[in-house]
């Protein structure tokens, strides 16, 4: 099943971000939990999961921005991309995405941006297959 995310997912979603970076896991503090309810009361901020026998297994995050330009049309960015390693290559990175591309569709964004910190060549390809090209833009990052 994939939808976006609950405020009983916390715990399922954290332990897929364990994955995506070597960041330990955050104490569920009133700090966190305070940027939890943020994102989930945010209407721009979605997060979409896909969710396999009552068990998270793939998730990105979609923010929808607002925009004074292209007709002041927003534009959505991609983030967070993770599949646990179980459960990679089963298409559920991709039906995360389009059900992404879904709402940035509904939402009337003119493109989606993603970046992705990956060299693997799969995943560059993942994503080429997955509608992404690397050619129109350049991606910088700085670091705070």
């Amino acid at each position: 099943m994939i939808r976006e995310i609950s405020e009983n997912d916390f715990d399922g979603l954290m332990s897929l971000y364990m994955q995506l970076h070597d960041d330990p896991l955050p104490k569920k503090d009133g700090r966190v939990m305070a940027v939890w309810k943020n994102i989930l009361n945010d209407i721009n901020h979605h997060i979409i999961v896909a969710e396999e026998n009552g068990v998270l297994v793939s998730s990105c995050v979609c923010v929808i921005v607002q925009n004074l330009t292209h007709e002041q049309r927003p534009y959505a960015l991609i983030e967070n991309v993770i599949t646990d390693e179980k459960h990679r290559k089963k298409s559920f990175a991709t039906a995360c995405h389009n059900f992404a591309r879904e709402i940035a569709v509904r939402e009337n964004c003119y493109k989606i941006m993603l970046l992705t910190g990956s060299k693997s060549a799969d995943t560059l390809r993942f994503y080429e297959r997955a509608g992404f090209n690397r050619n129109d833009k350049t991606g910088f990052v700085m670091w705070l």
